[in-house]
């Protein structure tokens, strides 16, 4: 069962400030919960209506689908929810190809992002203290367990770039076409908010400009998703990146 203490924890960590409180945070449904127990993360407590689950037994509660439903936030829950403990950030290695993220709001595009880290081979995602955390609710979802794969760091990006080596590609809809220009293996390939796309101080800091060219013959195209944006900027990095 799960009891009324145990349901307030859960809830509550739908919350930055409590999950920041608490360094814990939830993952639902089978294929990401078995994903993070298979990873390096740490499990607090795992709730299921199936009792098919290796864990130690002070570790696991043994519930009904209604009480499932009291802890998810999914409409439709997914027969298991775990709480896990947010980790210790780890160094970033400057010699890999990096994502950066200059305030990326959307939890979704935050997931899928992540996601495309993890098809693409790419382990680290830096994120301004701007960008939406990754433990939310809604960025774990959308991951589909490829957070437990991914080390997503948050800084100060502007210092990080500054004393970073390497170079630095961002992306603007002036930028030199994507499709003509060397890419090297690694770098650090910084993505913009969703709205207002780059911000002026990051901008400074970056030394090649990068653009997706638009095939349409509409020219009330709207410009791409980021998401969308980084698998295609990824695929091209990782199909001609040059040593």
């Amino acid at each position: 069962m799960v009891t009324k203490n145990q349901i307030k924890l859960i809830t509550s960590l739908g919350q930055k400030k409590q999950r920041s409180k608490y360094q814990l945070f939830v993952v639902e449904g089978k294929k990401a919960v078995d994903e993070f127990l298979k990873s390096s993360y740490t499990l607090n407590h795992l709730f299921a209506v199936t009792d098919t689950y290796n864990v130690a037994a002070d570790q696991f509660s043994l519930i009904t689908n209604t009480e499932l439903k009291k802890i998810s936030a999914l409409t439709t829950p997914q027969e298991v929810l775990a709480i896990f403990e947010i980790p210790e950030t780890h160094k970033i290695v400057a010699n890999k190809l990096t994502v950066a993220l200059d305030a990326v709001r959307d939890p979704g595009n935050l997931g899928t992002i992540i996601r495309l880290c993890d098809w693409f081979g790419v382990e680290q995602i830096v994120c301004s203290y701007t960008t939406v955390d990754c433990y939310n609710p809604k960025v774990v979802q959308a991951t589909m367990g490829s957070l437990s794969r991914v080390q997503v760091s948050y800084v100060d990006l502007e210092e990080f770039l500054r004393s970073t080596h390497g170079q630095k590609f961002g992306t603007f809809m002036d930028g030199n076409n994507v499709y003509d220009t060397a890419l090297p293996k690694d770098g650090i390939l910084i993505m913009g908010n969703e709205g207002s796309g780059i911000s002026d101080k990051i901008e400074s800091l970056v030394d090649h400009r990068l653009s997706i060219p638009s095939f349409s013959v509409h020219q009330s195209t709207e410009s791409l998703n980021v998401a969308t944006a980084t698998a295609i900027l990824l695929s091209e990095f990782k199909r001609r990146g040059e040593v």
